[in-house]
Parts: structure tokens; sequence; C-alpha cells
């Protein structure tokens, strides 16, 4: 539980605190290959940094049933249990999907001036909690951060808004006690699960968005930079 009230800044994972494409467009392919699909092309693989995969798989014409269960089950195979892929921190080695990733520079001064400045800071992403977990232990994010949220493995959080929800419930938000949140991530459904809570959302062009994306969604405030991120949620708040 936390105290009252208190500002939490809610950072999504993929494309926001790390440049995580390689793995998991590396491990979107051994899917498809799996059931005998041509694999999506770079434009359309860009579409799966953000979005619960299964979501994601029925962008793509895959349909709910045993072809969705092989798809997801390929997916995490080679996205967290099989160390497939060069490891690009590591020469010579081979890691899973999740870690064929890296963090984005600066991000860790980033999150050092927000704890500083005394912010709740929570991980949350639709990646499930246990992937999201192991990629921000690998890293070092974990100890950035307050907590990590993420789905569930099965189908009852999915969503940026459910998890966003589990969030809140987990850390005892409490908007009528003052709480504030703000939810800072690079694609539509940041911006969107944001909404869909009654908070605002910081859209972080350095991600995976497409063009015009933050804007049409409605992101509260958008920044360019990585160093732009911790000025950007002071502003939100001294806006508040």
């Amino acid at each position: 539980m936390i105290d009252h009230p208190k500002n939490v800044v809610l950072l999504d994972l993929d494309g926001t605190l790390t440049q995580s494409h390689p793995g998991i467009f590396a491990s979107v392919a051994k899917a498809f290959e799996a059931l005998g699909r041509p694999v999506p092309d770079d434009e359309e693989l860009h579409r799966f940094v953000g979005p619960s995969i299964m979501d994601s798989f029925r962008r793509n014409g895959i349909h709910d049933g045993p072809e969705m269960d092989k798809a997801v089950r390929v997916y995490r195979h080679y996205y967290s249990d099989v160390a497939a892929f060069d490891d690009p921190n590591n020469p010579g080695s081979k890691v899973p999907g999740r870690l064929f990733n890296s963090v984005f520079p600066g991000i860790p001064e980033q999150m050092a001036k927000l704890r500083a400045a005394g912010y709740y800071l929570a991980v949350a992403t639709c990646k499930p909690e246990p992937q999201a977990i192991a990629v921000c232990d690998h890293f070092h994010i974990t100890g950035m951060v307050d907590g990590v949220f993420g789905a569930s493995m099965d189908t009852s959080r999915l969503n940026k808004d459910q998890v966003i929800r589990y969030c809140f419930d987990h850390i005892g938000y409490d908007e009528s006690a003052g709480d504030n949140a703000v939810m800072v991530g690079d694609r539509w459904t940041d911006v969107d699960g944001a909404a869909k809570t009654g908070i605002g959302s910081i859209g972080c062009r350095w991600g995976y968005a497409e063009p015009n994306e933050l804007e049409e969604h409605g992101a509260t405030m958008i920044i360019d930079t990585v160093d732009q991120l911790a000025k950007a949620v002071d502003e939100y708040f001294n806006r508040r």
C-alpha cells in the first residue's frame, strides 16, 4: 500500500523503456512459420509492439481456437524459453526473444530523476507479467521502479486499461484521497488505456508509434526524446 496523496507514473515497457522489437519480430516470425503462413512485412511487424499478442495475431488473420493457441504457444516458446537468438549485449551468446533487447540510452538517468522527485514509479505493460519481470530483472529496470505490473498468462487481463486497474488495485491507488497518475507510453494502447481509466498520458515518439498515432488518439502530452521525460512528468503534475 502507498501513502496518500501520491503521484503515480506508469511506464510502458516495450518501446518506452526498452528497444524490444528485435526479439518480438524474431519470435513472431517463428510463430507464422510454424503455422505455415507468410511472415508479415516489417511495417506490420512494428504493429506487434504494444498491443497484446493475441490482438496482433487476430489482426493478421489468426483465428481464435487451435490456430491461435499454437501461434501464442510458439511465440512464447521462442520469446521466453529457448535461447535461439544472438545476444546484442553479449556477442557469441544466445538469448530468448525477451532478452534480444536493450534499454534505450538515457532511460536510467531519467528514472533516477523521477525517483528523486518522489514519484511512485510502476511498469505497466501488456506483456505477460512473468515475462515483464524477467526482462526488468535482466536489464536492471526492477531496481529503478517501485513495481512491475503486466498482463495475465490467461485471457483475464490483456489490455492496457486492465493492467492499469490491476496496478491501481495492487498499490491502493485512491483518487478520492488525492492520488493522481499518468501513463507514459509510445503506442495508442497506452493513450487509450489511460483514457479508459480516467488518467492522462504522455506519448513518446522514440518508440513504435506510427505517424500521427499519438495525436489521433489524444495523448495529453507528446515528447520527442528520452531526455525530455522527467521534465514532462513534472509539467504534467504541476498542471493538475
